[in-house]
């Protein structure tokens, strides 16, 4: 008897790639919005920028919890066989960083925010319940690790960005393609 194996995909799935772009968009607004309302120039609309913020943050939960799921039971496909170990190690890494980081930092938020105490909105449609009982001295130690995982995110995009543009536009491999057009 034979066993047939199937081959390993050469672009994500849809699915993954839908889950990456939802990800990546709300990431992309949420980290400067944090820049914005943490210096507090949001001005007058100070306020709703917070709330935009935590409503932002509310919805990466869902997304990133099911984008990992999805990720443990789809692999992805392989790496171009000519990229050395070590930048192997270093994509790998970054993904399974971001994913950790992702699913750390709004529970970080919600848990701050609820130590402040604050309420969370979400788009004006509901309440989160808070995680933690009021404790300002929490609070201000928690959202201090918020900003400071917000920063490591964003140093992490921005490799993770510039990899993918170097492998386009300097490597000219598909590592780009198989994540946008598939």
């Amino acid at each position: 008897m034979t066993t047939m194996t199937m081959p390993a995909p050469t672009t994500y799935s849809l699915t993954a790639r839908t889950l990456h772009w939802i990800t990546a968009t709300l990431v992309l607004i949420n980290l400067p919005l944090g820049v914005v309302i943490a210096n507090k120039w949001g001005g007058p609309a100070q306020d709703w920028l917070y709330d935009l913020h935590r409503s932002i943050g509310a919805t990466v939960i869902p997304v990133i919890l099911l984008r990992f799921l999805y990720r443990l039971t789809h692999r992805p496909p392989p790496l171009p066989a000519d990229m050395s170990p070590s930048q192997q190690l270093a994509a790998h890494g970054t993904h399974w960083l971001l994913y950790g980081l992702l699913i750390l930092q709004p529970f970080l938020g919600w848990i701050g925010t609820s130590a402040f105490p604050a309420p969370i909105f979400v788009y004006g449609l509901f309440q989160l319940p808070p995680l933690w009982w009021e404790d300002r001295p929490f609070s201000d130690l928690i959202l201090t690790v918020h900003a400071v995982t917000g920063l490591i995110i964003a140093c992490l995009v921005v490799g993770h960005i510039g990899a993918a543009l170097y492998h386009h536009y300097v490597r000219k491999d598909d590592i780009l393609a198989r994540m946008t057009t598939g």
